[in-house]
């Protein structure tokens, strides 16, 4: 067998058309780890990301000593692919802040990571807005903020709004902003099956960020995930842990602090059913040997390139160096493991909608 280097699809549909079981030690072994690259614009990005969203909202719990340490934490465990987003935080404690200082700080880091910030999201209205004039400033905020420390490798459109011209905003980030090298590519983010192909229809998409945890599988089933694979679209996935049902932290309704209470699945007859699939969870890494997190974790890593899937790579945020070194301490799934989580997570109804009403998803 040839070793290539994964850049696309098509290379990595031909290894999927080999039957590992067949494979000699070391052909297996190269099979194996050509199975869990991932790469993003030309760059490996290991095998789970780093989601940025929790310090914007720590603001009176974190230092930005705090902050960059446990940043540095995910890198130094391989962890090559942050998520921020223009609205995570006030402007003075935000994704594009912390990315800033990060790569001031540590500027040989910045060519080894590829940062993803969305965007298009209006915070006055709490409504996307993927108007060309809108989006226009929200890529124009993010490079300012970003201060030149650190290229914009990926812009994410947030959500797509149900009124503005979709095609003609992708055509002025293509001409505006990728042909120009200000970023390096496009990404979408809870997105539909339509927008997945209205999308690659006039540029290359780079990422698709979504949902998928063993308390959230719909992408499996509605589609999403297998338009992602027909077009080569490495899938950024997160809440990994169920914003952190998976974790055991959270055993009642007294343990739901903050932002989380807005979400349906932690109110009420809701959390208490749900707990059900985290004691489960609990369970089976107890038997493991591991934490539930992992488990979770390791679940979510197993459909990277399974199944006719395409790269996927989970995105876990924490404000926390032990939670980074927790996350990124892999454990591996046999067949019959992956087989019996999968089967627990879509054969348990999970209660409660993933967002409120007033947030749109699959748009």
């Amino acid at each position: 067998m040839k070793l290539v280097h994964y850049t696309g699809g098509q290379q990595h549909r031909k290894l999927n058309q080999l039957q590992p079981h067949t494979l000699k030690p070391l052909t297996r072994h190269i099979y194996d780890y050509v199975q869990t690259m991932v790469q993003i614009l030309g760059k490996e990005v290991g095998s789970t990301g780093y989601g940025l969203m929790s310090f914007g909202f720590a603001k009176d719990k974190l230092t930005l000593d705090e902050v960059l340490t446990t940043m540095e934490a995910a890198y130094d465990r391989g962890c090559r692919l942050w998520s921020g987003a223009e609205f995570y935080g006030p402007p003075d404690w935000n994704s594009q802040l912390f990315i800033r200082e990060y790569f001031a700080r540590h500027p040989e880091h910045a060519a080894h990571v590829v940062v993803c910030i969305k965007g298009g999201l209006d915070t006055q209205k709490l409504a996307p807005d993927t108007s060309a004039a809108f989006v226009r400033r929200s890529i124009d905020n993010i490079l300012a903020q970003l201060g030149g420390r650190k290229t914009l490798d990926v812009f994410a459109i947030a959500r797509r709004d149900t009124t503005s011209d979709f095609a003609a905003t992708l055509r002025m980030i293509r001409d505006e902003y990728v042909d120009t090298g200000k970023i390096g590519g496009v990404s979408l983010s809870e997105c539909s099956v339509q927008t997945v192909e209205d999308a690659v229809a006039v540029l290359p998409v780079q990422l698709a960020e979504l949902e998928l945890s063993l308390f959230t599988t719909d992408i499996l089933h509605n589609g999403i995930a297998a338009a992602c694979a027909k077009h080569d679209i490495p899938i950024m996935a997160y809440s990994p842990v169920g914003r952190g049902l998976l974790t055991g932290g959270i055993k009642s309704a007294e343990d739901v602090k903050g932002r989380l209470g807005m979400f349906p699945r932690f109110h009420g007859a809701a959390l208490d059913h749900n707990l059900q699939l985290t004691a489960k969870v609990q369970e089976l890494a107890a038997q493991k040997g591991c934490t539930p997190a992992q488990l979770a974790l390791a679940w979510v890593r197993r459909h990277n390139h399974r199944d006719g899937l395409p790269a996927v790579i989970p995105i876990p945020g924490t404000t926390s160096v032990a939670r980074v070194h927790e996350n990124t301490a892999e454990v591996q799934l046999t067949d019959d493991e992956f087989a019996a989580l999968s089967k627990l997570a879509n054969d348990f109804e999970t209660a409660g909608a993933r967002y409120p009403s007033m947030f749109p998803t699959n748009t």
